[in-house]
């Protein structure tokens, strides 16, 4: 499955971004810790340059711990300020004010040397379609100055937040970019809801998140679901899934859209433990290879349990009353709109 997604809102809040930026000094960006890389815009470094910034690996709790720490460093070392913190709970956002401050440490010097005193820091929130903006700032705020939401792209516009005498906060509504042109990256994203799930094949979806599951973390598979994963196919652990949950359809024929669902809801709840899904030695053996500054548009190699599954909608949708539609559902506590 081809994954895009870049509705026309997002190029009105791109060209907003690009209004504004000359009035902010400081770019604090979130990513989805169990994404990094993916989850960041490559419109906002463009956006960003010559300003200050500060990269927050949000929604922490729900990653590898270890590869939270080599991410960190990795990013420290392209010259970001980092912050791991998980905006639900509030952990590590206290923390956020002083890095404020020495991010823009010179800035502040300038203004001091100019006779410029008790001006606020102003910062741009930014950051792609549910990595949690508007609930970082609430917790940041210390109450609730944003609307949050349960699908992507809730925030339409900007909104400025007054936190106190020494910083402002712009909030901005989430954006993509017009193309993947590595699916990998367009897979991540929808894995951690980042795309509309309405433009996806849930079952389709699925089979790629457990084809990745079973490369990196098979046991939290096993452990979840209590039968052993390891030697399955991604297809056999699905309907396993659909048996396990007694996903059953008319004739008692196995649900594999309703089971897609329940496995994407257990992932992006962190139901299925602490999961990365890539990883800073990957993105820099990618980085290295040959012809990586132009990636080539390739045809894409459907896998044969994704075929069967193709053929089995296809089959569905000829079947009187039959709708081949299932969409993976978003568990409420992990659903975040910008």
């Amino acid at each position: 499955m081809d994954y895009q997604w870049y509705p026309g809102h997002m190029t009105k809040a791109r060209r907003m971004m690009e209004e504004n930026i000359r009035l902010i000094d400081l770019i604090i960006e979130l990513v989805d810790a169990r994404a990094p890389q993916s989850s960041r815009n490559p419109d906002i470094d463009e956006l960003g340059r010559g300003k200050s910034r500060i990269l927050l690996l949000n929604k922490s709790d729900l990653a590898d711990p270890a590869l939270n720490k080599q991410w960190k460093d990795y990013f420290v070392q392209n010259g970001l300020h980092v912050l791991e913190i998980n905006s639900k709970s509030g952990a590590g956002v206290k923390s956020i004010q002083k890095l404020v401050q020495e991010a823009c440490r010179e800035k502040l010097e300038r203004d001091r040397k100019r006779g410029i005193v008790n001006r606020p820091i102003r910062a741009m929130v930014a950051g792609i379609p549910n990595v949690g903006k508007s609930t970082f700032i609430n917790a940041f705020a210390g109450r609730a100055c944003t609307k949050t939401g349960n699908k992507p792209g809730v925030t339409k516009g900007k909104q400025w937040i007054c936190l106190n005498k020494s910083l402002e906060l712009l909030d901005t509504p989430g954006i993509l970019w017009p193309k993947f042109e590595d699916q990998r990256v367009g897979r991540n994203l929808a894995f951690i809801g980042s795309i509309n799930d309405d433009i996806i094949v849930a079952e389709e979806m699925a089979l790629e998140l457990l084809e990745e599951l079973l490369r990196r973390y098979p046991e939290n598979l096993e452990e979840r679901y209590g039968f052993r994963a390891a030697e399955e196919t991604p297809l056999r652990i699905l309907e396993k899934i659909a048996e396990v949950r007694k996903c059953y359809g008319k004739g008692e024929s196995l649900d594999l859209g309703r089971a897609a669902g329940l496995l994407a809801d257990d992932f992006r709840s962190g139901k299925l433990g602490r999961i990365t899904l890539e990883t800073p030695e990957e993105i820099a053996r990618k980085a290295a290879a040959p012809g990586s500054a132009k990636p080539e548009k390739v045809a894409r190699k459907v896998s044969e349990p994704e075929r069967e599954v193709s053929e089995r909608l296809a089959r569905k949708t000829s079947e009187p009353g039959q709708a081949a539609q299932a969409k993976p559902k978003r568990a409420d506590s992990e659903r975040e709109t910008n």
